[in-house]
């Protein structure tokens, strides 16, 4: 399907589904025939069973052969083995059927190239393969091949997963949010996540898209899903898997699909306005607490209500972890809340209540009100452990309340431990509107995502052609570009360099260029690892001996350089990755830079604003203000070249696998890039 309309119709005409044919239904009782019978069954499309091997499955008839109905289905569920897989997706799509479900894993050689024609040639939506099919609550249309709650909980949510044991989890997690769709995505051979969001989004009734991805697939059209959704003011939050090295073997074992690591999935994330979450606690605590119908207003900083001095420290010493900001309150805050709190106790935030234990309720109440109005704090939370008072005292729960009923601010309550948590309690709360956060690190996160919301949008890329971009690619596509001279090109400051190929050739260019030099080897990548790099050759006879040297052991094609500034060595450039597409990768540079592994990576392209962003994210960021002594060096020259970098791979990213400028020297005078390669 390659028609935007066509593709949209199909994958509405699936997870809208009217009429829905079960192809291996069964009579056996707790088979997956039946169970897909059942599930079916609870929806609200007309439903055909076809299996030969039944004239009946419960009161209903059973047809042999999808060609035996009598009209063309929205939808064909296929629990059949692989070896029928292919047979049976062709007799959908000879009867007219708009998309299917495969429950099956596909694994048989060639199946999934199969499949994915099949579904091409026909026009079909697929959910699938390997995948437990979805639910569409808002038309109540239920495609499952394993029995899940019915009714499934009711709300805002629409959810896409790779994995077929986190859907299950998060339909039966319990917590203060439901759904509008649910999908269960698998191997997404023809219809993807990027499909799933787009229709989410013409739902005006999503309030958050919530999606657990393995793989990035169809990363390009996956980006302007989620960048719309940053424009229609509907949160996404992602949890990736597989970003480690030996979680991206396992996910290619599992599914046999590519994932992205760490570093292209937060770069993805931050070019979408996504949030970006690290695991499941974390997850269902932050699509609860942005399911909730408070908002803030503006972006800002937490605050927290604590009845424990020592819990109140904790809390602390993760918000700093996760760099979580507490927020400034105003003095007339801090007023307020010292005429309310009992003596001893100091007015700040975090702020500690707990005194003589007079009046709870009351008191708990007026701060939380204080501090929600504070219009330095996005989202305020009472962080308490909310156990089972054997009193029957609910005092904790109804100052929340309370203060919910005289804001329309955010207002969540923390508990530390999810064990300990009053189940009846908790329920009230979130049938109040008030999101109840089971864990301290985890709430913490999302009540920083909160309060961080939205995240700013970098620039969207922009597709229109150049002069630039079209001088480039056709010198590309002639053949190698000097290094420097595409560098030079984008507006990137580099050194004064010759190439030369005998020591008639480097004495000249030095005589041209000026003394002292940098001699450098054109015979290797890695060239100070083995001896490829002189510098500061004051005259001929440095120049000769040093040339001699490096002929004699790594060829004698060599570069004739300017000897730069002293100053702090970055690395900058772009590398193509086959998820995500070009990469920017900014890193404290020279021959250390893999050791010291500090880098930060964006997609392009990049303002000045972003870029900036980016050198804030590196651990050596300090050196470049000065350090001990030291003078400050040209930052706004460095972020300059990083948008050059930035503007290259926009253009250049699709025809170019790197380019790298390793180091450029950063200097009070200036920027330089010294040594520069592409690929």
């Amino acid at each position: 399907m390659t028609d935007v309309a066509g593709r949209a119709a199909a994958v509405g005409a699936m997870l809208g589904a009217r009429s829905v044919a079960v192809v291996g239904a069964s009579a056996r009782p707790d088979s997956f025939g039946a169970r897909m019978v059942l599930e079916a069954q609870r929806g609200s499309a007309q439903t055909h069973l076809v299996n030969p091997r039944y004239d009946m499955v419960g009161s209903q008839q059973c047809l042999p052969s999808l060609a035996a109905l009598d009209h063309s289905p929205d939808l064909v569920l296929l629990g059949v083995p692989d070896s029928a897989l292919a047979e049976q997706l062709r007799l959908a799509a000879a009867i007219g059927a708009r998309s299917a479900v495969l429950f099956g894993s596909a694994h048989t050689a060639g199946l999934r190239e199969t499949v994915q024609a099949i579904a091409a040639e026909a026009g079909m939506a697929v959910c699938g393969a390997g995948c437990m099919g979805f639910a569409n609550n808002a038309l109540g249309v239920r495609a499952l091949g394993y029995l899940e709650p019915d009714p499934l909980p009711v709300g805002g949510v629409s959810l896409v997963t790779h994995s077929g044991s986190a859907f299950s989890t998060l339909l039966r997690c319990n917590r203060g949010f439901g759904f509008r769709l649910a999908v269960s995505s698998g191997q997404e051979l023809v219809t993807d996540t990027a499909d799933y969001v787009s229709y989410a989004l013409d739902d005006p009734d999503t309030r958050v898209i919530a999606l657990l991805l393995e793989t990035p697939r169809a990363a390009s059209r996956l980006r302007v899903a989620l960048r719309r959704a940053a424009d229609q003011g509907v949160p996404v939050v992602i949890l990736t898997v597989g970003g480690s090295p030996l979680g991206r073997s396992m996910v290619a074992a599992h599914s046999g699909a590519l994932a992205g690591d760490a570093a292209g999935w937060a770069a993805f994330c931050a070019s979408t306005g996504a949030i970006r979450v690290t695991d499941l606690t974390e997850f269902t605590d932050t699509i609860e607490l942005f399911a909730t119908p408070r908002r803030a207003v503006a972006r800002g900083g937490i605050a927290t209500v604590h009845d424990s001095g020592a819990e109140r420290a904790l809390c602390v010493d993760l918000a700093h972890d996760l760099g979580v900001p507490f927020a400034g309150l105003a003095q007339d805050t801090l007023t307020a809340l010292g005429d309310l709190l009992d003596e001893g106790l100091v007015a700040t935030n975090p702020l500690d209540v707990w005194g003589t234990g007079a009046d709870t309720r009351a008191l708990f109440g007026a701060c939380l009100r204080v501090i929600s109005e504070d219009p330095a704090v996005a989202v305020t939370a009472l962080a308490v452990d909310l156990v089972t008072e054997y009193d029957g005292d609910t005092d904790y729960a109804d100052a929340v309340l309370d203060a919910a009923k005289s804001t329309v601010a955010p207002l969540a309550v923390l508990a530390s431990v999810p064990s300990a948590i009053d189940s009846d309690v908790a329920r009230v709360l979130r049938e109040n509107g008030i999101p109840v956060l089971e864990g301290t690190r985890s709430g913490l996160a999302a009540l920083g995502h909160l309060a961080s919301w939205p995240l700013p949008l970098p620039p969207a890329t922009d597709a229109t052609e150049t002069p630039r971009r079209r001088h480039w690619l056709d010198r590309l596509a002639s053949g190698p570009v000097p290094a420097f001279e595409l560098l030079a090109g984008y507006g990137v400051p580099v050194v004064q360099s010759r190439a030369a190929h005998s020591l008639e050739e480097a004495l000249s260019a030095a005589d041209a260029i000026g003394y002292p030099v940098a001699l450098k080897t054109l015979g290797a990548e890695h060239k100070s690892d083995v001896g490829g790099v002189a510098l500061g050759i004051a005259d001929e006879a440095a120049l000769s001996i040093a040339y001699a040297a490096m002929a004699e052991s790594l060829g004698p094609v060599v570069s004739v350089d300017t000897m730069a500034d002293d100053g702090i060595e970055i690395s900058v450039g772009f590398v193509r990755d086959p998820a995500f597409g070009p990469l920017i990768v900014v890193a404290a540079g020279g021959v250390l830079v893999e050791l010291h592994a500090d880098r930060a990576v964006a997609c392009p392209p990049l303002a000045s604003r972003d870029a900036r962003q980016l050198l804030d994210r590196l651990r050596i960021r300090p050196l470049l203000d000065g350090w001990r002594g030291s003078r400050a060096v040209d930052v706004d020259g460095l972020v300059d070249v990083i948008v050059g970098f930035a503007a290259m791979a926009d253009d250049l990213g699709e025809a170019v696998d790197a380019v790298e400028a390793n180091p450029v020297i950063v200097s009070p005078e200036g920027v330089v890039a010294v040594d520069a390669l592409v690929i």
